[in-house]
């Protein structure tokens, strides 16, 4: 950061003074000692005898003493008009030549900007000897190591700045000698990262007027000495490390009234605002952004009446926008972002007319966006995103002739986009340049109102009810646009086959058009283009040879949810380079493609892809792959799975799943240290857990369910895998007993080891399984943590997936998988009782150990699991009657005790009565669902449904009395003749005596 005052001198200044020679000479040792790529110092020569006319050079115009040296960068890095080349083409370099030191006379020394990078190249200690030395400025200058001591010399020293170099600290924030320098009225040590606290004797510089500690990674607490510094007016201590009593802003602050500029930003206080704030009425400049402040804004900022700037931002306000801000008329800067604010935006906010930039976004304001807000009319930013904000866009803001970015993305807005944003131009200071309008309920066709806008830079228009046809005739006064991102529509691109855009897109988002069924050839003539999404766009074609050439500068393809078919024709020599690209959901076939090592993320999952990963993994062992993310299921890949992982050892999730991969698990998998996700589900991988695995400590996801994998579970799982948040083994022929040391996998949220040949007891100690305690848990769907991704644009391959069978059916679970909890022991031979300590897991969601050999009674505890929702005991051996506390599970949707031995009443007055009689069947219970009644004297009868398991008794008595008749009555009349004629002259008896009454009747 070049400071205002780092300017370049006039050389012409004083005409009439005559450069001493010595010192001449003195200034020429200077400059050999001196890079100068930009020749700046084309001055400084022998044909120029006169040094005092010299570039930079200030001399006494009496005496001829060089007196001042303005030798600072011309160019600043932080500077968007220049890029990092031309600032260290404009800046000196090489070494500062101790011979400065005999320039007696000089006050002023000004080398900031410049590049003096060397090994370990320090502030050089020969400046504590220029006694004379009143103005000394060594920012952003590369110097690394600590201060030298003898800087304490330099006792006429008013003005310090050693900011924005690699200073190192003795445990305090400011060395001691500094706090000595009573002179100093400018002390700047801002981003030097010195560690430490900041000394008590700060307050002995007493002369200070500007003092600037930000970002020094201060910690302890700010001293009250710094209250002492009566003549401060600039106190910036933000982005530091401050602990404390309570972490509040210190309260001896607010009574520094002669402050006129405070920050302290970014440090996490605390607690509320002093209520003394008010106190501080000089003050232009009060950041209080990125801290933990909560409570209402205190009234007292009303008395600020000098203010300007004000930032709280990124902090727990959780109060309506205070009135007292409204009276703060002199106010051009009001970020407060990213709080909880609640309540309408006041139509007295129109009364600020000097704002010139507003910041709302990130609160939960609610109502419509007040028409007052076309009072002002100085506004260049109007930044209202995430919020609850409705209605329409009021026409009033078609005043705001500065307004240069407005962004209302992520509210509840609605109505067709007003004519006015388009006329946002002509005639006007400033032109719209950025406007983002996303993820809102707006309608209509918004390329009738913002077409005309030609200075528009940025337009994103995603997630919205926009919808229409967009030709050619829409897009072409857009001529300055860059970014356009309008997925999530219902637009129709129709344009010629040989149309050429007026613009240069560097980021296209147009997800969910209707741009095919080819693929666009317009985007051959965007030479810029970074981000490229056409997800879903209706394609059903290949993809044509010139995109992979003409785009070799893309770093994010998405072209998935299309029919794109054909084979991705690739070489070693001209492999795919994209960051990321995700081709997933379409019809490509043939070999998988060969990938450079710029890629990072890649996802061909849900297509044709054959053969085998030979080619494709094992290509180029000379250079280690930089990939993170392979996502290559639901492919037709065959074979066996490559061993040659060794040449990607940054990947974090692998994806093979639903392929036809064969044979043992490759041993070099195990050497992917950074692995966190590994799903190779249903393929036909043979052998016994792999023991290579024992190396991926990173581990949180592995599914391995649906192959041929057998032997034990080996106990190391729990030992070595003890992040691992999934473990998915599911229909496999693991057998032997589930090992006690995954009891050690503390962070485990899913457990499925269902369809196995696992016996022995389930183990008691499963309460050990803390993450599944815990009721209440992140919504955050990433089930890991995110990997080091240097990929500028990143998908959301961090927010992994797993097919669960939770309430009797299997389903896919993504953006919810944080929040569930599951344990599936189902279909094995395990014995025993189901341990007591199974109840402790109260935060456990789906409990399936159905189609097992438990005995024994139903927990008493299993009341205390408040958070299941799914319960499946059925098809085991167990006893007694069903526990009362079972009624406590209030979020219980799906229970099945089926076909044990359980007995008694149906406990009554809860949910149980409205599930299934289905159920219960197969027990001796009785009550509702069951249709069977409970007798008076306790006993139980059975029912057991009509599905044919177990003993109906129902049937069964039936069969026996059919049985019982027979042999009573129809029997006899087949054997004994006169039986049978006497019963026959009975029925004709009967039969007559209804004719009679019949007829009698009509």
């Amino acid at each position: 950061l070049i400071k205002p005052n780092l300017i370049t001198f006039d050389v012409n200044y004083l005409k009439e003074s005559v450069c001493i020679p010595s010192e001449r000479e003195t200034l020429f040792k200077f400059k050999n000692n001196l890079n100068d790529p930009s020749n700046r110092l084309w001055s400084w020569n022998h044909n120029h005898t006169n040094c005092c006319h010299w570039y930079g050079v200030l001399c006494h115009s009496v005496t001829s003493h060089v007196l001042q040296l303005h030798l600072n960068s011309s160019h600043s890095p932080f500077n968007d008009d220049h890029d990092w080349e031309s600032y260290r083409r404009w800046s000196f370099g090489g070494e500062i030549s101790p011979c400065l030191a005999d320039l007696k006379h000089l006050n002023y020394l000004d080398l900031s900007g410049n590049i003096f990078f060397g090994a370990g190249m320090s502030i050089p200690s020969f400046l504590g000897t220029m006694t004379s030395l009143t103005h000394l400025d060594l920012a952003l200058t590369g110097f690394m190591g600590k201060i030298p001591p003898q800087i304490g010399n330099l006792s006429k020293l008013r003005y310090l700045d050693l900011s924005f170099n690699d200073l190192l600290g003795e445990g305090m924030a400011i060395s001691s000698f500094l706090c000595a320098m009573s002179s100093l009225t400018h002390l700047d040590l801002s981003d030097t990262g010195i560690h430490g606290k900041i000394p008590p004797q700060i307050g002995n510089l007493s002369n200070l007027v500007y003092l600037d500690l930000s970002y020094v990674v201060a910690n302890g607490t700010v001293p009250s000495q710094i209250g002492n510094l009566s003549k401060l007016r600039y106190l910036d201590l933000s982005g530091n490390e401050f602990l404390g009593e309570g972490m509040s802003i210190p309260s001896f602050l607010c009574a520094m009234t002669s402050l006129t500029h405070l920050d302290l930003s970014g440090n996490g206080f605390m607690g509320k605002i002093p209520s003394q704030i008010g106190n501080l009425s000089n003050l232009v400049y009060l950041g209080l952004g990125g801290n933990e402040i909560n409570g209402p804004i205190p009234g007292g900022i009303r008395n600020l009446t000098l203010l300007q700037n004000l930032d709280l931002s990124f902090n727990s306000f959780s109060s309506s926008i205070p009135d007292c801000l409204y009276g703060l008329h002199r106010l051009k800067f009001l970020n407060l972002m990213g709080n909880n604010l609640h309540g309408t935006i006041s139509d007295a906010l129109g009364n600020l007319t000097s704002l010139v930039e507003l910041d709302l976004s990130g609160n939960q304001l609610e109502g419509t966006i007040p028409t007052s807000l076309g009072n002002l009319t100085s506004l260049v930013e109007l930044l209202l995103s995430y919020n609850q904000l409705e209605g329409t866009i009021p026409t009033s803001l078609g005043n705001l002739t500065s307004l240069v970015e407005l962004v209302l993305s992520y509210n509840q807005l609605e109505g067709t986009i007003p004519t006015f944003l388009g006329n946002l131009r002509n005639s006007r200071e400033t032109d719209l340049t950025y406007l983002d309008l996303s993820m809102n309920k707006f309608s209509g066709n918004p390329f009738e109102s913002l077409g005309s806008l030609s200075k528009l830079s940025l337009l994103h228009i995603d997630g919205n009810n926009f919808q229409g046809v967009v030709n050619e005739d829409d897009l072409a006064n857009l001529t300055s646009l860059e970014e356009f991102g309008a997925s999530g529509n219902n637009f129709t691109l129709k344009v010629g086959p040989n149309w050429i855009p007026n613009f240069q897109l560097t980021y296209l988002d147009v997800t969910s058009w209707q741009i095919g069924p080819n693929f666009p050839s317009w985007i051959q003539s965007q030479n810029k283009l970074q981000y490229v999404g056409l997800s879903n766009t209706g394609i059903l074609d290949s993809i044509p040879t010139w995109f992979w050439k003409a785009h070799s500068q893309v770093l994010y393809l998405n072209l998935s949810h299309n029919h794109i078919h054909g084979e991705l024709v690739t070489t070693i020599k001209n492999p795919i380079s994209i960051q990321t690209v995700d081709l997933s959901t379409n019809h490509l076939c043939g070999k998988l493609p060969y990938l450079s090592n710029d890629v990072y993320e890649l996802d061909l999952s849900t297509n044709s892809f054959s053969e085998s990963m030979q080619d494709f993994l094992c290509n180029n062992q000379d250079k280690p792959m930089q990939l993170e993310f392979l996502n290559l299921a639901s492919n037709n890949l065959s074979g066996e799975i490559p061993d040659c992982w060794i040449n990607w050892p940054f990947l974090v999730e692998v994806n093979l799943q639903s392929n036809h991969f064969v044979g043992n698990f490759p041993p070099s998998m195990g050497s992917l240290a950074e692995l966190q996700s590994l799903e190779i589900r249903n393929n036909l991988l043979s052998g016994i857990f792999p023991t290579s695995l024992k190396k991926t400590s990173q581990l949180i996801s592995l599914d391995l369910g649906e192959n041929n994998l057998s032997g034990c579970i080996p106990t190391w799982v729990g030992e070595k895998l003890s992040n691992m948040k999934i473990l998915r083994l599911r229909s496999n022929s693991f057998s032997g007993h589930i090992p006690n040391e995954i009891c050690q996998m503390s962070h485990l949220q899913v457990l499925d080891l269902a369809k196995n040949n696992l016996s022995g007891n389930i183990p008691s100690c499963f309460n050990n399984l803390s993450a599944m305690t815990l009721v209440n848990r992140s919504t955050d769907p990433r089930i890991y943590s995110s990997a080091p991704n240097y990929a500028k644009y990143s998908s959301n391959y961090d927010i992994v997936s797993v097919l669960l069978w939770l309430k009797g059916r299997g389903d896919e679970y993504k953006n919810i998988l944080g929040l569930v909890t599951s344990i599936d022991l189902s279909s094995n031979k395990l014995l025993g009782e189901i341990p007591r300590e199974i109840t402790d897991i109260n935060g456990l969601n789906f409990l399936n150990l159905s189609h097992n050999q438990l005995i024994g009674p139903i927990p008493e505890g299993i009341g205390n699991m408040g958070s299941l929702q799914s319960i499946d005991f059925s098809r085991n051996q167990l006893s007694g009657e069903i526990p009362p506390t079972i009624a406590n599970l209030s979020f219980l949707s799906m229970l099945d005790l089926s076909y044990n031995h359980l007995k008694g009443n149906i406990p009554t007055g809860t949910q149980l009565q409205t599930f299934d009689a289905s159920s219960f069947i197969g027990n001796n219970l009785c009550g509702p669902p069951l249709p069977i009644n409970c007798s008076s004297n306790g006993k139980t009868h059975s029912y057991e449904g009509s599905d044919g398991h177990g003993v109906n008794w129902f049937f069964v008595s039936m069969a026996i009395g059919f049985i019982v008749g027979f042999w009573i009555v129809i029997a006899p009349l087949l054997i004994c003749r006169s039986w049978r004629y006497a019963y026959f002259h009975f029925l004709d008896q009967v039969w007559f005596k209804l004719q009679s009454f019949c007829s009698s009747s009509i």
